[in-house]
């Protein structure tokens, strides 16, 4: 098979790509009563979105994938976690196949940080760094807002660090990239330029057999 598998999709749903998201909500989401009750925090996820978790595997057999994107999820994963991710996602792929990353870029944050002179730099750095708490969530809605968001982010990665990952997990030619540039016409469909605005996009191959 040739699929095309996107993990960690959201709402970006593009037909002719297999399409996984482990966020809580998209199973909350196929329970209609519950569904319902929530409808006001929950958007509603395009019907062709599976749920799916690359860290336990996705319901794809492996060498079954000419592409592999995600984008702005690998940075919510524990080390441990990202790096059993990049095993799953090497698996996944045909020899020869392409995995491009998106992630929030740690060096362009910390340059940020370091030109700027205002006295609220460092509050300016938590927050684009989707690092820390404002506030502890407390009572069952801080809690289920905490569980539904996911939003902040348990590592983060420059080109050095994400490079030397993705080589010790088997993937080659690993290259900075930007909008749109993939030799691979199909990452069109599945690509938004908002996605790598002051973001480090990557792009590996798995290695094709001799």
């Amino acid at each position: 098979m040739n699929y095309y598998v996107q993990f960690g999709c959201g709402l970006s749903a593009p037909q002719g790509w297999l399409n996984f998201d482990a966020s809580p909500s998209l199973l909350v989401s196929k329970i209609p009563f519950i569904n319902k009750l929530l409808a006001s925090k929950i958007p509603p996820f395009p019907k062709n979105v599976k749920f799916g978790n690359i860290i336990k595997g996705l319901p794809v057999e492996n060498s079954s994938c000419r592409g592999l994107y995600a984008s702005h999820i690998l940075e919510h994963l524990s080390l441990t976690d990202f790096r059993t991710a990049l095993i799953n996602s090497y698996n996944l792929l045909q020899p020869g196949g392409v995995f491009r990353i998106i992630v929030p870029d740690l060096e362009y944050i910390i340059n940020s940080y370091t030109t700027k002179q205002s006295e609220l730099r460092s509050f300016e750095f938590m927050a684009e760094a989707h690092l820390g708490l404002e506030i502890r969530p407390r009572g069952l809605k801080g809690l289920l807002n905490s569980f539904f968001g996911n939003s902040l982010h348990l590592w983060m990665w420059d080109f050095a660090s994400l490079n030397l990952e993705l080589q010790q997990a088997g993937f080659v030619n690993v290259r900075r990239c930007v909008f749109n540039d993939c030799i691979d016409a199909k990452f069109i469909e599945v690509e938004s330029k908002r996605r790598f605005e002051n973001a480090l996009a990557v792009e590996c191959w798995k290695p094709a057999v001799k």
